[in-house]
C-alpha cells in the first residue's frame, strides 16, 4: 500500500498546476465556510447573552395563559400575592425579580409647548431593589441615574430617546389602562437614558418603578412575571426541569418558561442559521465535486496508456483505485490545509475586533440581539469538520472517474495516443 501512496504523491507533483488550481477551489470554499459559520456562531452567542441579560432573563414564572398573549401585555393573567413564591426562590438560592409589562401611549412634553403626536410603547415596571440580581440594566446607564423605589420617573432606551428628542429631565406622560380597564395617566420625568447592547431595549425600552406602576395600575401587589437568573453555562432545559420539581408554587397555577420559549423569533432565526451553514457546506461540496471530477477525468484521459501498462503489469483494479483515491485525497488535503489556514487568518480580526454594523441594526431589525459590533467565535469543531470534509469529499467525488477508468479495456488503453 505504501508504494501506491508514493506513486499517487508523484502524480500530484507531475501535474502541479492542475493540483494547485483544484486545491485552491476547495480552499476557497472551506475558508468561506469557516468564516461564515464562526461569524454566525459569534452572533448567536452574543445574542443569547444580550437576550438573557436585558430582555428575557434565564427563565420566567408566569400565569399559564400569559405566555400566549404576552405580546399584547394583558393585565388579566397575573401572579397574585407573589411573596410566597419569592420566599421559595430565596430559600433555593435563585436570584429573582418581579416585573409588570403593560401597554401605554407615550407623550413627550417639552415645556412650555407640548409636542404633537404620541407613540404606543410596551412599558416595563421593574423592582428597583431586586432587578439588578437578574438583569444588567444598571451597567448600561448612559446618562442620568437609575430608578429608585419612590421615583415618579422613567428610563428610556437610547434610540427611543433620540427618536423622541427626549433628554434627562424631560417630562413625559404615559396613558394606560389599569388591570380593571379604567384609563390612567402617569406624569413622569425622564431620569435616565440606557444604551443597551440589546437593540430591542434600545429601540423600545421604557422602564418605570414597580411601586409606581402598582399604584397607577391598581395591581395590589400582583405581577405579570417573575424573572430568574440561572447559571449561563448550564443546559437551560435541564435547569428549568429541575426547578419545576423544586418550586412548589408551580403546582399552584403557575408555569415556568425558559428564555428559548420567551424568544421564539430568535430561536427560529438561529435554526435557520444552522440550515444556512449546512447549505454553505453543500456549496463547498459542489465546488469540490466540479474541481476534483475535472482533475481526475483529465488525469485518466492523459494517462490512459499508463493505466493500461499498470494493468498489463499485474496491478489489480483495487490497487489502481487506491492510487487514484490517494491522489484525490492529496488534493483534498492540500486544499483543506490552505482553506483552514486562510479561514483562520480572515476570521482572526473578526474574533479580535469584529465589524461595526450599527448603521444597519439602528434602522432595521436583523433578528440578532446585538446593537453594533458583531464578533466571530472560534469553533474548533467547525475547523476540524471543515478540514476532514474537504479530504473526504475529494475522495468520494473521485470515485466517479476512477470507476469509469477501470472499465476500460487493457488493449484499448495501450493503443491510446
Amino acid at each position: 500500500m505504501s508504494h501506491l501512496f508514493t506513486l499517487a504523491m508523484k502524480n500530484l507533483s507531475r501535474y502541479r498546476k492542475r493540483t494547485i488550481i483544484t486545491a485552491s477551489a476547495i480552499a476557497f470554499g472551506l475558508a468561506l465556510f469557516i468564516f461564515m459559520d464562526s461569524w454566525l456562531q459569534g452572533a448567536s452567542r452574543d445574542s443569547e447573552i444580550n437576550l438573557i441579560n436585558y430582555e428575557t432573563s434565564s427563565a420566567k414564572i408566569m400565569h399559564p395563559e400569559y405566555l400566549e398573549e404576552r405580546d399584547s401585555l394583558p393585565l388579566k393573567y397575573l401572579i397574585e400575592e407573589p411573596q410566597a413564591l419569592f420566599a421559595e426562590l430565596d430559600a433555593a438560592g435563585i436570584p429573582a425579580a418581579g416585573r409588570i409589562g403593560f401597554q401605554a401611549e407615550l407623550f413627550v412634553r417639552q415645556d412650555p409647548y407640548p409636542q404633537d403626536g404620541s407613540l404606543y410603547v410596551k412599558a416595563t415596571a421593574i423592582d428597583t431593589e431586586r432587578d439588578g440580581d437578574v438583569y444588567k440594566l444598571q451597567e448600561t446607564l448612559e446618562s442620568g441615574r437609575f430608578l429608585t423605589a419612590d421615583d415618579e420617573g422613567v428610563m428610556l432606551g437610547a434610540w427611543l430617546a433620540e427618536d423622541l428628542g427626549a433628554e434627562v429631565g424631560y417630562p413625559l406622560t404615559l396613558k394606560t389602562r389599569t388591570r380593571y380597564g379604567a384609563y390612567e395617566t402617569m406624569e413622569l420625568e425622564v431620569v435616565g437614558i440606557l444604551n443597551v447592547p440589546n437593540p430591542v431595549i434600545n429601540r423600545v425600552g421604557v422602564f418605570v418603578p414597580l411601586t409606581t406602576a402598582d399604584y397607577y395600575l391598581d395591581m395590589d401587589g400582583a405581577l405579570t412575571e417573575v424573572a430568574l437568573r440561572l447559571p449561563m453555562e448550564g443546559n437551560i432545559e435541564e435547569q428549568t426541569a429541575e426547578l419545576r420539581e423544586v418550586i412548589g408554587s408551580l403546582d399552584k397555577g403557575l408555569s415556568l418558561h425558559s428564555w428559548k420559549a420567551l424568544a421564539p423569533d430568535y430561536v427560529a432565526m438561529d435554526a435557520m442559521k444552522t440550515q444556512g451553514s449546512s447549505k454553505i457546506l453543500f456549496l463547498v461540496f459542489l465546488i469540490a465535486a466540479v474541481g476534483i471530477t475535472n482533475t481526475m477525468l483529465m488525469a485518466v484521459y492523459e494517462r490512459t496508456r499508463e493505466l493500461g501498462m499498470m494493468r498489463a503489469m499485474g496491478m489489480t483494479a483495487r490497487q489502481i483505485k487506491w492510487t487514484f483515491l490517494f491522489e484525490a485525497a492529496g488534493i483534498g488535503l492540500i486544499g483543506s490545509a490552505i482553506g483552514v489556514l486562510v479561514g483562520c487568518l480572515i476570521n482572526w480580526p473578526m474574533v479580535q475586533w469584529g465589524i461595526d454594523y450599527s448603521f444597519v441594526v439602528r434602522e432595521f431589525d436583523v433578528g440578532y440581539r446585538i446593537t453594533g459590533i458583531f464578533r466571530s467565535l472560534w469553533s474548533v469543531q467547525t475547523i476540524v469538520r471543515a478540514f476532514f470534509a474537504g479530504i473526504v469529499m475529494a475522495m468520494i467525488v473521485a470515485l466517479i472517474p476512477i470507476r469509469r477508468a477501470l472499465k476500460m479495456n487493457i488493449t484499448a488503453c495501450l493503443r491510446s495516443e
